[in-house]
């Protein structure tokens, strides 16, 4: 009789304390928001898990060589934006030498590219047949 009352007794108690508990808790919101999100890469995939997104920062690289006939690449922050297939249709860069952007159409070598680099700005077109035009100030 002494452990039913005993029993009895603890029941009530752990239900007061589950109550207490459960009353004290606030729900979750969806209305929280962190106020910085930090990392080296960012990365959005779809649902097959593919990468549609993508920004990324790149070390310099002295030894990489340019079209142009330079030599050397600074530091780049690239935004990358890819079809379904997997092909980055959208390019956004940024380093210490200027920026550009560049759109690839469906079929290669289709593009346009818009860049500032130093003290030089360039506005490049290729179409799908290899023609290409560049328009510089």
């Amino acid at each position: 009789m002494k452990s039913n009352r005993f029993a009895i007794a603890l029941t009530l108690v752990n239900l007061a304390v589950l109550m207490f508990t459960l009353s004290r808790t606030s729900p979750a919101t969806a209305d929280a928001v962190a106020p910085v999100l930090r990392g080296r890469a960012l990365e959005i995939v779809d649902d097959r898990g593919k990468v549609r997104a993508s920004i990324s920062v790149f070390p310099a690289d002295p030894k990489v060589k340019m079209p142009d006939g330079s030599s050397g690449y600074p530091e780049t922050v690239l935004l990358r934006l890819r079809d379904s297939k997997g092909r980055p249709n959208v390019k956004m860069q940024a380093t210490d030498l200027g920026g550009g952007v560049g759109f690839g159409g469906e079929d290669d070598p289709t593009y346009a590219s818009l860049g500032a680099s130093g003290a030089r700005t360039s506005l490049k077109l290729k179409n799908k047949d290899g023609r290409e035009q560049e328009i510089k100030p």
